[in-house]
């Protein structure tokens, strides 16, 4: 490899597909949350947890990427794959379940505080994914990729 590592971090396609779909999937969840209740927010730009997953977004762009230019045969992607396994799953399973623990903890407090003085707490419910969430960041994120792979690339930098 030539050249400093900011040349080569700056033509790292990508990572910056990959940190592109995430940053897009981030910015899209207003709008997907507008679209499903009526109401937009765009404090859900910021939050964890809405359609599409972030998360999945990125790991499965960095995962399509990295198989397109090392082959789905690299040991390369398969250190990719199981990142995104890993990621994907803790988006859909561990956080998920900690958002429903985080409801019920809520709810308990809520009825304490109607009938004991006890000083409000409320915890972030919204922590993970429906898996139909994740599916949408991991279709969008490799979709993003192949996208740039196959049709922007070749088009403009040849």
């Amino acid at each position: 490899m030539s050249g400093s590592i900011f040349a080569q971090l700056a033509v790292n396609d990508i990572l910056w597909v990959s940190i592109a779909a995430s940053s897009l999937a981030q910015f899209l969840k207003p709008f997907t949350y507008w679209l499903s209740t009526g109401e937009f927010e765009w404090g859900h730009i910021a939050e964890t947890g809405g359609m599409p997953s972030s998360h999945s977004a990125m790991v499965s762009a960095l995962a399509a990427g990295v198989g397109m230019e090392w082959g789905f045969d690299s040991p390369t992607f398969a250190i990719a794959a199981i990142l995104a396994a890993i990621v994907i799953y803790d988006a859909a399973g561990i956080r998920r379940q900690a958002g429903a623990h985080a409801y019920v903890i809520n709810r308990i407090i809520a009825e304490l505080l109607s009938g004991h003085p006890i000083q409000e707490t409320h915890l972030q419910e919204v922590l993970g994914h429906s898996r139909k969430e994740v599916a949408g960041g991991v279709l969008f994120g490799a979709g993003l990729m192949v996208l740039w792979k196959l049709i922007v690339q070749p088009l403009f930098l040849g």
